[in-house]
């Protein structure tokens, strides 16, 4: 796939309020600082739609961004930011799964873990409520570069390790390494065949 353009759509707070379309949406979610914005702004070709910084947390809307005309991201609130209060994380995270949960137009969820550190219990509990409630998801591991290699494919076996424990099949895995400009192409083309998919389960539907 070739993304031709992107551009800001608009963002949300409220589940009920966001945009009425018949576009698929594609939701990218992780754990704040795992690098969302910087891989948004990667893949998309530009250097300052997701708005990037150094302090996590930064994003606390659903923020859509229109790909193509044909379909849009969505740039969701990172979770598991311990200086924000309880009741807002807990707030935000009850938002998040009700998108998840009752949005219709949502293609896939790809949950962003940083492949630098070890697996995290919040990650996990998140991709298992995600297959517990059929969700389509899939898993970009982040920052492949920051770490040594060993380290990485071993964060990364430990992961899978845990994941199969409740998971028959893994879901779909990406790599990627922004500094590195790795892995853009393996990410949209899973898009691209998603979206080829979708359309022929719609033509049957017909």
């Amino acid at each position: 796939m070739k993304i031709k353009s992107a551009k800001y759509y608009s963002s949300y707070v409220d589940v009920k309020k966001l945009p009425d379309t018949s576009f698929w949406e594609f939701a990218f979610v992780g754990r704040s600082n795992v690098g969302k914005s910087s891989l948004l702004n990667f893949i998309t070709g530009q250097t300052n739609l997701a708005k990037t910084s150094s302090k996590p947390g930064k994003t606390r809307t659903f923020n859509y961004f229109s790909i193509n005309d044909n379909f849009f991201i969505v740039d969701l609130p990172g979770y598991g930011y311990a200086k924000f209060s309880k009741t807002e994380r807990e707030k935000w995270q009850k938002r998040m799964f009700r998108y998840f949960t009752v949005r219709k137009q949502l293609a896939e969820v790809f949950v962003l873990i940083d492949s630098s550190i070890p697996p995290q219990a919040i990650d996990i509990n998140l991709i298992n409520f995600l297959g517990e409630k059929g969700i389509p998801c899939a898993i970009i591991f982040t920052k492949t570069d920051k770490a040594k290699q060993n380290i990485t494919e071993k964060n990364i076996k430990d992961m899978n390790k845990i994941l199969l424990q409740t998971w028959e099949t893994l879901p779909p895995q990406l790599k990627i390494s922004v500094v590195k400009k790795r892995g853009k192409e393996e990410i949209l083309n899973h898009i691209e065949k998603t979206l080829e998919d979708l359309s022929k389960i719609t033509q049957q539907n017909e």
